[in-house]
């Protein structure tokens, strides 16, 4: 056939070719001409793994105002901004010369493996209050970015573990600012470096929910802090966290001279640790606070059983943070068990109810009454913590009403074990 009119079919040939080349250069003009809002999104390990967070967040909330419906980036930021809260609450603590020691490491806040500061500056009541409530609004911050999230397909990894911390505030990273040596001093774990390096997350769409309802269990905690005053106790113990404190009692708290960290108690600071039980007496001046706090967990509860919804629904096994019964978890030697997961969804179930006031806490003094737990927070008092252990602080909060189902709660037991409240904290 070519043979019989071979001009023809070159001429074919040529005209085919020219309009391949015309249509390339037509796909390419286009490419070039895309507006700024197609530039590649940036990742976020770049900035947590050399500590640039500023930077990061700042480059990842540009990105996000041409492109607001890329979740994964949107995730990203959250993630960055979440450590720089993390950053900043350190650097607060470091700035006022937290003293580490067994007592510290119990206490929320203050257990970050912070240096010693050789020049602390004086802490104030209203100083401390201040570093709360920006922890308070970094928290807010981070909800805020992630909240939209809507993407059932996002997927993002991250080595946790090597995001560093400017912990001090001097600008300069040290061996010590990597996020696995913190875990290791917070937890006395003894995780490795080269564990850390293989510590690979790919965390997906019920991470994102999991990470936005830890804003609130951590937010309603610092809520809590902000709604009591709490100043004759800083006055008599604060000392006891902080190295310098503005005190009416300084001339003689802190004549003695400074211990080594991995120090026991002696006898004035015994009278110190039972004075401060008996300070724990708080007047309540925010009250709108309570409301906050009830709110957040509500929250929790709700964005649990929708990250579990997420979390069920997954089919493959890629690198979880919280897996599903037929997945692996990054974490080594962890299973989690369809048991485990129908008795915490039961568990739901149960708080929604206590939150919304439908169901009661057993009152320990007197089993015909219950405590309505929800008015403690839509009707609040002062705070009393012996109170509290005795019973008469919740006087005003006793009823005759249905009660928690305490099977759900043996049923956690079973399903859990003794690591109940580690599963718990990390299940959120």
């Amino acid at each position: 056939m070519f043979n019989q009119n071979p001009l023809k079919h070159l001429s074919w040939l040529w005209r085919s070719l020219l309009a391949m080349a015309i249509t390339a250069l037509i796909v390419t003009i286009a490419i070039i001409a895309q507006p700024t809002n197609a530039a590649i999104a940036p990742l976020p390990d770049l900035y947590l793994t050399t500590g640039k967070l500023a930077e990061g967040e700042k480059v990842f909330s540009d990105y996000l105002k041409n492109n607001a419906q890329d979740d994964k980036t949107r995730f990203g930021l959250g993630v960055i901004q979440f450590m720089r809260g993390i950053e900043r609450l350190s650097q607060s603590l470091y700035r006022y010369g937290t003293i580490q020691s067994p007592l510290t490491s119990a206490i929320p806040f203050v257990r970050l493996p912070i240096p010693k500061n050789p020049k602390p500056e004086v802490l104030t009541y209203s100083g401390l209050q201040q570093v709360f409530q920006t922890w308070i609004d970094d928290l807010a911050t981070v909800r805020t970015t992630i909240a939209p999230i809507k993407d059932q397909n996002l997927k993002l990894a991250l080595r946790l573990g090597l995001v560093r911390l400017d912990l001090d505030g001097n600008g300069k990273l040290e061996n010590t600012d990597t996020l696995w040596r913190v875990f290791n001093a917070v937890t006395g774990a003894n995780v490795t470096e080269k564990d850390a390096q293989q510590f690979l997350i790919a965390f997906d769409r019920g991470d994102t929910l999991w990470l936005e309802g830890y804003t609130h269990v951590l937010g309603a905690i610092a809520e809590f802090l902000r709604a009591y005053d709490s100043q004759e106790l800083f006055a008599s113990c604060a000392h006891l966290f902080f190295q310098k404190v503005d005190t009416p009692h300084k001339a003689w708290l802190f004549t003695k001279p400074s211990k080594p960290d991995d120090y026991s108690p002696n006898f004035d600071e015994i009278l110190d640790l039972v004075a401060a039980v008996h300070l724990a007496k708080f007047p309540l001046v925010e009250p709108q606070r309570m409301t906050t706090i009830l709110n957040h967990m509500k929250s929790v509860i709700s964005l649990s059983r929708q990250s579990w919804q997420s979390i069920l629904a997954e089919t493959d096994s890629d690198r979880e943070w919280i897996p599903n019964p037929k997945q692996l978890s990054v974490i080594p030697n962890v299973r989690v068990t369809g048991e485990m997961v129908s008795s915490w969804q039961k568990s739901l179930n149960e708080i929604d109810a206590i939150l919304a006031g439908k169901k009661n806490l057993p009152f320990w003094r007197d089993p015909q009454l219950s405590i309505n737990f929800a008015r403690i927070f839509t009707e609040p008092r002062g705070f009393d913590l012996m109170g509290w252990a005795q019973g008469t602080a919740a006087t005003p909060y006793l009823e005759k009403g249905k009660v928690t189902d305490m099977r759900v709660w043996d049923e956690m037991v079973r399903a859990f074990g003794g690591n109940l409240f580690n599963f718990v904290v990390w299940f959120n």
